[in-house]
């Protein structure tokens, strides 16, 4: 809770209570409490703020707000009282206001310092940055403290780094920020490695580089202590950008003696080195080559360097170093891109690897060392090396028949990076359908022997912690890899439910091993079973920014698979994060703030600014709404107060579409595929365009639907002057855009691009548009267009567009007709003893459910304009008595087609019953799965996830089917 004032105040003692109340969590005693003390201590200010934190947290805001309104016109300037409405204020996500709180402290106590540094940090909270330079100042003033002058300095630096102007920031902010610490500099007043880390942001954001390195190599650099080579890699950079590769090759040279095992040296020499080549530089004939020292300018130098450099790892021994063998093969590798003939004199790359798996083949980073360096291997050679590299490896002598298995881990260690080696060569993937199975079985012994050595860490003898991993997790991720190249080239799906079995058996072994549960998740989603799917990724206990990152993997699939509820979780999983980001990364920069890390600021500043511009958030916020419209609005007059619950505007567009951030990470699943099977910078980019793509249709759905039910329906005929003029032309340039936007969709999708297995998923955008959802939507949205000229008009001089209202209705009944008759079939098809899925058929259900809620709003809509409509027909016929006027088919049309809506929606809502009955009596237990060599363990693991599928199925269904009941019932009110 909040400071409690000071030790001697008696108000303390009396607030104690309160605040003990606050901090349990029992906000109604913390009211009581207060209420008490205030009939006592009326002015008590303090008790006030206190009882309205409690009423904030018990969902009274309005109450607590006034309270707090009342206590800041009295304008307090105890520490209690200040301290309690900045906690208000912040609950109340009203950070604004905190800094008039104490704007007026200051003024009315002008020599606090504490108040200063709270208003200064006030300021900090909301970005302003110029009134946070004046009050560092006046800080300053007050308590010559350097960190005060400091904070001065960085506020001008952040204005500078906000400015819209660049040319401001560097003719103004910048130079008068330098010049502040210049004086600090030329006084002697410089105490402090942030301040010193501050002059060098402020020089090499001016882009005085010569200036910035004198710094960091004089008298001030010395003061750059806490991170370890600061001073070293500071210089790096900056010889970089000034192209001074002499000096940056004489350093890196002279750090590698010292540390030959830094790789990001060694990538540092080499690119010097080659600079300093193509610029044909020699050394002078007197002196030092640079201010570094020695600079080697030609390859032989190179050669000779990182020779030596193995020379002296050879005579350690034990505990070699992998740097020295690391940079010899990527010497090979820079030498072959220039097609420079010295690469033979540093060796032959397939023997250079095989002494490097002899040295480090036990050490589980040896994959990902030499996997870099597979190019130099010529593809005649794969096998070859493979076969040697195998040789190598201790493996028991086995039975006749059984398969060599290793007697420790570190012999268990190389075998798996020969394995991994092989595949990421092709060789797996090179492989016949019958030696795919016999490498799969193989694996899977491989993997349950290697077991056992999980159970020899505790002496007891029982098996390693939860949160371990198993020496051999990879071997099963292997096999389960293998299994999903057989599903892709057949496309039968026994091998995937095998996948599931195996996976789900290693979760048992090992329940904290996050690629078995990334696996399980994308293969689930794929068979379109996502109950399974919202505990996996629960138990992945997802940190901060991974809801950005991987947060995708669970929201692409969530709503198109029927799952409402767990949709509505999935996203709020990653919402609550972004929304917390603004208020967290407010108080990072504050904390930066106050111990002086200057340079993680702007930092900060950036990382708040990528997540706000974030895909993946943009995309939930969408999605979110939008399920929350098809899930709660039934008719046009609910629709109405759930979008002005949610403050959505049709006019405005709230998406950074030019700023957009993709955040996703599309590597987070382990691959050892070969390069022509990975994920390209090609597939990135197609999966960019395509989330964007389905995002702007999203978006202008979601805004079409606003548009919809702000529309107002009561306009006077041909009354221009209402202000009403401007709703329905919303609606229709969002209808254009929406109409451009599918299009581009339509042009994206006969690309067909299909992106790697374990590489990002497709959007819903080939299916909705396969499916005529989309379309079907579109018309929906061109007809509100029609029926709102029929309301401004009247039924006299709309015959053309009565017409068009009457064949759009037709039309719609014949496109969601059209959408129904693609989710015909079974989900669950059983052949042969074999088991297919056909996930497409939820899929294009729940397209039917979200269609059949905007047709529905749209009808509700019709039916607002058709009633006042007719009601002033039947009363003109009465006062003239003329019963013979024919009704305008207009009327009858509508009536017909809301009763063939509601014989499609219960002929939907049939298929559906018979698709859970078909389920439910599904025996898949006894469904062979190819698995006559399977024990008896591994088919019941396959019975259980085949049995989570079908559960998943029945639960979708179910849930689909509810809603689609809730729309049926709406039918009743479109009567006219």
């Amino acid at each position: 809770m909040a400071a409690r004032g000071h030790v001697q105040d008696p108000n303390d003692r009396r607030l104690r209570p309160i605040y003990d109340y606050l901090d349990n969590g029992n906000n109604k005693m913390a009211i009581q409490q207060a209420d008490k003390l205030l009939k006592k201590h009326k002015d008590l200010y303090c008790a006030k703020v206190l009882k309205a934190i409690g009423l904030q947290r018990t969902g009274k805001q309005d109450e607590a707000f006034t309270l707090a309104q009342e206590v800041t016109a009295l304008e307090p300037t105890d520490d209690n009282s200040l301290q309690a409405l900045t906690i208000l204020y912040r609950e109340m996500h009203r950070p604004e206001l905190v800094t008039k709180l104490y704007e007026v402290a200051v003024k009315k106590v002008p020599s606090s310092e504490e108040y200063h540094s709270h208003l200064f940090m006030a300021y900090a909270r909301v970005g302003e940055y110029k009134k946070m330079q004046q009050a560092g100042m006046a800080l300053y003033k007050i308590v010559p403290k350097n960190p005060y002058y400091f904070w001065s300095v960085m506020s001008l630096v952040m204005q500078a780094i906000s400015a819209r102007d660049e040319k401001l920031s560097k003719t103004m902010f910048l130079p008068l920020a330098e010049r502040m610490v210049a004086k600090m500099v030329k006084e002697e007043k410089i105490e402090a490695e942030a301040e010193v880390q501050l002059y060098f942001m402020i020089l090499e954001r001016l882009g005085k580089y010569v200036e910035a390195l004198e710094v960091v190599r004089g008298k001030l650099g010395e003061k750059l202590t806490s991170e370890l080579q600061s001073r070293e890699n500071k210089c790096m950079a900056l010889y970089k950008k000034l192209d001074r590769w002499p000096e940056c090759n004489a350093l890196s040279r002279k750090l590698l003696l010292t540390n030959p095992d830094d790789w990001q040296f060694f990538l540092s020499y080499f690119d010097s080195l080659f600079h300093v080549i193509d610029e044909s530089w020699s050394p002078p004939e007197e002196g030092e080559h640079s201010l570094e020292g020695e600079v080697e300018s030609s390859v032989a130098q190179a050669i000779k360097f990182v020779l030596d450099r193995i020379s002296a790892e050879e005579t350690k021994g034990s505990r070699q170093l992998r740097g020295p063998y690391l940079a010899r093969l990527e010497l090979i590798q820079r030498l072959r891109q220039r097609g420079s003939p010295e690469e033979k004199e540093l060796g032959e790359p397939h023997e250079l690897m095989f002494q490097y798996f002899e040295k480090f083949g036990d050490k589980p980073c040896c994959i990902s060392d030499l996997k870099i360096f597979l190019d130099l291997l010529a593809p005649d050679q794969h096998v070859q090396f493979i076969n040697r590299v195998m040789e190598t490896v201790p493996l028991t002598a086995p039975a006749e028949g059984a398969i060599a298995l290793p007697a420790d881990t570190k012999a268990l260690q190389r075998h798996l990076c020969v394995v991994q080696l092989a595949r990421s060569l092709g060789l797996h993937h090179a492989m016949d359908r019958e030696h795919k199975l016999s490498l799969i079985h193989e694996l899977k012994t491989r993997y349950r022997h290697g077991l056992e050595f999980g159970k020899l860490r505790l002496p007891s003898g029982k098996s390693s912690l939860k949160t371990e991993l198993q020496y051999s997790d990879v071997y099963c991720l292997l096999a389960a890899h293998v299994l999903i190249d057989m599903w892709a080239e057949t496309g039968e799906e026994w091998s995937l439910w095998q996948c599931l079995g195996l996976l789900e058996e290693g979760l048992i072994q090992s329940p904290s091993n996050a690629q078995f549960k990334l696996l399980l998740i994308l293969i689930f989603c794929r068979l379109g079973a996502f109950e399974p799917v919202v505990d996996l990724y629960s138990s992945l206990d997802a940190k901060h920014v991974q809801h950005d990152t991987i947060g995708y993997l669970l929201t692409r699939y969530a709503e198109s698979l029927g799952q409402f509820a767990a949709s509505s979780q999935s996203c709020n999983f990653s919402l609550r994060f972004f929304h917390s980001n603004q208020k967290d990364t407010s108080e990072y920069i504050i904390q930066a703030y106050k111990y002086g890390a200057f340079e993680k600021i702007p930092e900060f500043i950036a990382f708040r600014n990528r997540l706000n511009s974030s895909l993946h958030f943009a995309q939930v916020r969408t999605e979110r709404m939008l399920l929350d419209l098809f899930l709660e609005a039934n008719i046009l007059s609910s629709l109405e107060e759930n979008i002005k619950s949610m403050g959505l505007c049709p006019e405005e567009d709230d998406i950074p579409w030019n700023d957009m951030r993709d955040n996703r990470d599309l590597t987070v699943l382990a691959s050892w595929d070969p390069k022509d099977r990975q994920l390209s910078e090609e597939h990135r980019r197609w999966s960019l365009e395509e989330e964007t793509l389905w995002l702007r249709i999203r978006s202008l759905t979601l805004r079409l639907i606003a548009a919809l039910a702000t529309l107002n329906h009561t306009v006077e005929p041909n009354n221009s002057q209402n202000g009403v003029e401007c709703k329905p032309n919303t609606l229709r340039s969002l209808l254009k855009q929406l109409h451009f936007a599918l299009e581009s969709g339509k042009s994206f999708s006969e690309r067909n691009v299909q992106y790697p297995f374990l590489g990002p998923p497709s959007t819903r955008l080939a299916p909705a548009l396969a499916s005529g959802c989309l379309q079907c939507q579109t018309s929906a949205f061109q007809f509100v267009s029609d029926v709102y000229d029929l309301d401004a008009n009247g039924l006299d001089d709309t015959t053309e567009v009565q017409e068009s209202i009457g064949n759009s209705l037709k039309s719609l009944l014949v496109q969601l007709k059209d959408i129904f008759n693609k989710c015909k079939g079974d989900l669950l098809e059983v052949k042969d003893s074999q088991c297919k899925t056909k996930p497409s058929i939820l899929e294009n259900l729940v397209f039917f459910v979200e269609t059949i809620s905007i047709v529905l709003w749209v009808s509700s809509y019709c039916a607002n304009v058709l009633r006042p409509l007719k009601s002033n027909l039947q009363k003109k016929k009465k006062k003239k008595k003329e019963t013979n006027t024919a009704t305008p088919p207009v009327f009858t049309r509508y009536q017909e087609y809301v009763a063939s809506l509601q014989t499609l929606i219960s002929e939907v809502l049939d298929h559906i019953k018979g698709l859970e009955i078909t389920l439910a009596a599904l025996k898949l237990e006894s469904l062979s799965l190819e698995d006559s060599a399977l024990s008896e363990a591994e088919r019941k693991f396959t019975k259980a996830v085949r049995g989570k599928v079908q559960s998943s199925y029945q639960h979708s269904l179910q849930e689909v089917g509810e809603l689609l009941k809730k729309r049926l019932d709406t039918l009743k009110s479109l009567k006219i």
